[in-house]
């Protein structure tokens, strides 16, 4: 009897299937979304010391690519390491970001989303971002970043 009551319960929000919607817009994922944008400006400004505020320091940073022979190459780097290498492009850095799909469950999210970044207005560089978001007393901070990183077929 227990089982037949189990089964009959509906769920008063549709459930979202994993990886093809985003979420109800809400202000989670806004709070969300505000140290992924908040590491973008930083990428942006060369801002290190903004960059590793929207980080936690465990947390990595890896970029994958292909080699001139077409082999993965992969690279990964602690935030304090990589913010080390954050260095002034030769003109206004931009990195634009498509619609993301963003996952969240308890205290930690996923955010997915292409991505183009141009220097001086000419696309240098595309690909996907994968961000780790993770919630702690201090609220939503990065803990990891994957990404691809293409050369060529970006659109401005």
């Amino acid at each position: 009897m227990i089982l037949l009551m189990l089964l009959a319960q509906t769920t008063p929000v549709a459930p979202i299937v994993k990886g093809t919607a985003l979420p109800p817009p809400g202000s989670e994922e806004a709070q969300v979304m505000a140290p992924v944008e908040a590491l973008l400006r930083a990428i942006e400004t060369s801002d290190r010391a903004a960059a590793l505020a929207a980080t936690l320091p465990e947390g990595t940073i890896t970029a994958t690519r292909a080699g001139p022979d077409g082999t993965p190459q992969r690279r990964t780097l602690r935030w304090a390491e990589w913010a080390a290498e954050l260095t002034p492009e030769a003109g206004p850095v931009v990195e634009r970001q498509g619609t993301p799909a963003i996952e969240i469950d308890d205290n930690v999210a996923m955010v997915w989303a292409p991505y183009t970044v141009t220097v001086s207005g000419k696309p240098v560089q595309c690909g996907y971002n994968l961000f780790n978001v993770v919630r702690g007393a201090a609220g939503w901070k990065v803990l990891n970043v994957s990404y691809s990183a293409r050369t060529e077929g970006c659109a401005p």
